[in-house]
């Protein structure tokens, strides 16, 4: 098996899903569009991942990439492949499938709940997970829902935080890939954001418990889990 992804910048990749990739013998690449690589043909991979960044969906002129991203997440899907976006990678989804993005509310930044719908406990890729898992944010922007997915979350600073379409197209606004290098990174490279805020956490604060990000890599893994074996069935 074969897993691609889209690197939006050099400081957020796959965090712990690299290591699930390792462990079940898949070749991973990736495409770091902030240095303008080539994107894959559709028969290069099995599994398309889609990552967060800074910019936002509609930044087109900034970024003239994400014309072609949006693309090749569209062929992705329509030809079937496992498709997840984390973040930025959830709000691209949630574009080409036709659902508007718009900046939330609120920014969270920080380890804050979720409530998982009903619906989404029912799912077969979501049964290890509690009602109310504490995840990791970082976005200040958000999406709606098209007309054939389904939401998986909400919490109280946003109302949708992810959803499923088709069974194998996943999108969650939170990280659960992330480990404690990953947040140091995100502090660093954008600590500007770290403001007064009702959902937005110190630095310290979101790097004070290293349990916090074995639960969701766990999570993260029984995702992953669910995927490769609707992919092989």
């Amino acid at each position: 098996m074969r897993a691609h992804y889209l690197q939006h910048v050099p400081f957020e990749g796959i965090g712990s899903m690299q290591n699930w990739f390792d462990r079940n013998g898949y070749e991973v690449t990736r495409t770091r569009l902030f240095a303008d690589e080539p994107l894959p043909l559709l028969d290069e991979f099995d599994w398309l991942i889609v990552m967060g960044g800074p910019m936002n969906i509609y930044e087109e002129d900034a970024y003239p990439w994400l014309r072609r991203e949006k693309e090749i997440i569209r062929r992705a899907i329509d030809a079937n492949k496992v498709v997840i976006g984390i973040c930025l990678g959830a709000q691209l989804i949630a574009d080409v499938l036709g659902a508007k993005v718009t900046r939330n509310k609120f920014v969270e930044i920080g380890w804050f709940p979720i409530q998982m719908s009903e619906a989404a406990l029912e799912l077969p890729l979501f049964k290890e997970f509690p009602q109310q898992p504490e995840v990791f944010h970082w976005h200040g922007d958000t999406f709606g829902l098209s007309g054939d997915a389904v939401q998986l979350a909400r919490s109280a600073g946003c109302a949708n935080q992810g959803f499923l379409y088709k069974d194998r197209v996943v999108a969650f606004q939170f990280h659960l890939e992330t480990g404690p290098e990953n947040v140091r990174l995100l502090v660093e490279n954008c600590g500007d954001e770290i403001v007064e805020g009702e959902f937005i956490q110190s630095g310290e604060f979101m790097l004070a418990d290293e349990c916090r990000f074995l639960k969701v890599n766990q999570l993260m893994d029984t995702v992953l889990d669910g995927l490769h074996l609707i992919l092989i069935a």
